[in-house]
């Protein structure tokens, strides 16, 4: 019932859903904005549950997949831009959609302005991207 409200009030989300599964049948893959193929072999299989897990990342790839693809491009444009700018701070680690850096006291707002726009800026969307930062001696604190 609560699944059904959501699909009411937001029809694109099941078009998109149905839309992906089709396309997913039909090519045996889905892809990413920036064109990678996640290929999805047990699609059409008999079984059910074996179909289901494909169904369910024909769905998701192209969503996560695409979030991946934008913050490996924010990730060069962030290296290019410390080289350019002689940062000496590292960026040292990702996950999922977040970026974590050892930064150099002098260049904390440097960084973060580097940062910040480059990942606002990897890709040109509808909905603008919004990112924040956070400092702190460890990953607790900056959160």
């Amino acid at each position: 019932m609560l699944i059904d409200g959501y699909f009411n009030t937001f029809p694109q989300v099941h078009d998109y859903m149905e839309k992906s599964k089709e396309i997913a049948r039909q090519q045996g893959y889905v892809t990413t904005l920036f064109g990678r193929r996640r290929y999805l072999p047990d699609i059409n299989s008999a079984n059910s549950v074996v179909r289901g897990f494909a169904e369910r990342n024909a769905i998701n790839a192209p969503i996560q997949g695409t979030a991946a693809d934008i913050i490996k491009v924010a990730m060069i444009h962030i290296y290019q831009r410390f080289k350019e700018e002689n940062i000496r701070s590292k960026m040292i680690l990702q996950v999922h959609d977040e970026l974590n850096f050892s930064v150099y006291p002098d260049e904390k707002e440097k960084v973060e302005r580097i940062v910040l726009e480059e990942m606002q800026n990897a890709f040109e969307m509808k909905v603008p991207l919004v990112a924040d930062s956070g400092f702190g001696t460890n990953w607790l604190e900056a959160h």
